[in-house]
C-alpha cells in the first residue's frame, strides 16, 4: 500500500510539473528571434551576422562577428539554451580584436530544427563539422562548450582532431558516474503520451539529458585521445554540474596539456555569472602557439 501511495504521489507530481511547465511555452523558449539578435548587434556596433547551412535533414543556425582571416573561437551552449547563450562574447572588443567569434544552436534548440533533439553526441559533433571545415584555415581553432556542450566540444576533438586546436570546457557535465538519476520522469517525459505537452526547448533538453549518461559512458575510453590544450573552468558551488567533473578530466586527460580554474563560490551559469573567466581563457589559449602539424 505504501509502495502504491508513493507511486501515485510521482504521478501526480509529474503531471503537475508537466502542467506547470505547459503553461509557460511562450517564455520558455530559451531562444531570441533573428530580428532581435541583429538588432542587438547594431546597438552594440557590431558588424554582426547570422548564418545557416544544411546537414542532412538539419539546419543549422548561428551568429558570428569578427575579422574572418583570424583565429576561430567556437561557443557552444548547453541544455536547454541556444547561441545567444554567448552572443555577449561577440560583442567583446577584446576577443574581436583577437578572432573570428561563431556562436551556434546546437541540433534541436534555438532555430536548428528546434524541439528536435539529437541525443548523440557524436552525431551532434558531425551537425557542427561544417562550421570547422567551413574556417579550418583560421588557426587556431579554439572549441568553448558550457555544460552539455563541454562533453560535446570532446567528442568534437576526439572525432575531427585535425580541426580542433583548443578546448575550454566550462561547468562541463563529462564525468558519466556523476550524472544524476533521473529516469524516474525524465523517462515518462521522453515518452510521445507527455512529450508534446513540453515547451520544445525542454523537449529537446530531456531528450538528450535522458540519454547523457550512456553518451559519456561511450566517450570515456576516448580522451585519451584528446591532445590540444585544455582549460577546465569550474565552480564549487555548482549545484548542477558538480566539482568533481573537473576530477574527472584531471584523471582522463592523460595526453593533453591542462590548465584549471577553480572558483569555489561560483555556480552553474558562468558565461553570465563570470564571462571574465571565459574571456581571460580565450585570451590565453590564443596567445599560445596551439598550430600543430597535424
Amino acid at each position: 500500500m505504501k509502495i502504491f501511495t508513493r507511486r501515485r504521489i510521482s504521478v501526480v507530481v509529474l503531471l503537475l510539473l508537466v502542467f506547470v511547465v505547459a503553461s509557460f511555452h511562450s517564455c520558455m523558449s530559451f531562444r531570441t528571434s533573428p530580428k532581435k539578435i541583429s538588432a542587438y548587434f547594431e546597438t552594440k556596433k557590431v558588424d554582426g551576422q547570422l548564418d545557416q547551412y544544411q546537414t542532412g535533414f538539419r539546419t543549422i543556425h548561428y551568429a558570428k562577428a569578427g575579422d574572418e582571416s583570424k583565429p576561430l573561437v567556437v561557443f557552444i551552449h548547453g541544455s536547454p539554451g541556444s547561441l545567444d547563450a554567448f552572443i555577449h562574447f561577440l560583442a567583446d572588443t577584446a576577443l574581436l580584436q583577437r578572432a573570428l567569434l561563431v556562436t551556434t544552436d546546437r541540433p534541436g534548440f534555438g532555430y536548428s530544427n528546434f524541439g528536435n533533439a539529437e541525443p548523440s553526441l557524436k552525431k551532434q559533433a558531425e551537425a557542427l563539422k561544417p562550421i570547422l571545415l567551413k574556417y579550418r584555415d583560421n588557426k587556431p581553432v579554439i572549441l568553448v562548450g558550457h555544460s552539455l556542450g563541454g562533453p560535446l566540444i570532446a567528442r568534437m576533438a576526439v572525432d575531427y582532431p585535425e580541426l580542433v586546436d583548443g578546448l575550454i570546457i566550462v561547468a562541463g557535465s563529462i564525468d558519466p558516474d556523476l550524472e544524476p538519476n533521473e529516469t524516474w520522469f525524465r523517462a515518462p517525459l521522453a515518452t510521445p503520451f507527455l512529450s508534446w505537452v513540453l515547451p520544445r526547448s525542454f523537449r529537446a533538453s530531456n531528450e538528450e539529458i535522458y540519454r547523457l549518461k550512456p553518451e559519456l559512458q561511450e566517450l570515456a575510453p576516448l580522451w585519451k585521445n584528446i591532445t590540444c590544450p585544455v582549460i577546465v573552468i569550474q565552480g564549487g558551488k555548482d549545484v548542477l554540474v558538480p566539482k568533481g567533473n573537473a576530477d574527472f578530466a584531471k584523471k582522463m586527460l592523460v595526453n593533453a596539456p591542462v590548465e584549471f580554474v577553480l572558483v569555489d563560490n561560483m555556480n552553474h551559469f558562468v558565461p553570465w555569472s563570470n564571462p571574465e573567466l571565459i574571456r581571460e581563457a580565450v585570451i590565453r589559449m590564443l596567445s599560445k602557439d596551439l598550430v600543430t602539424q597535424k
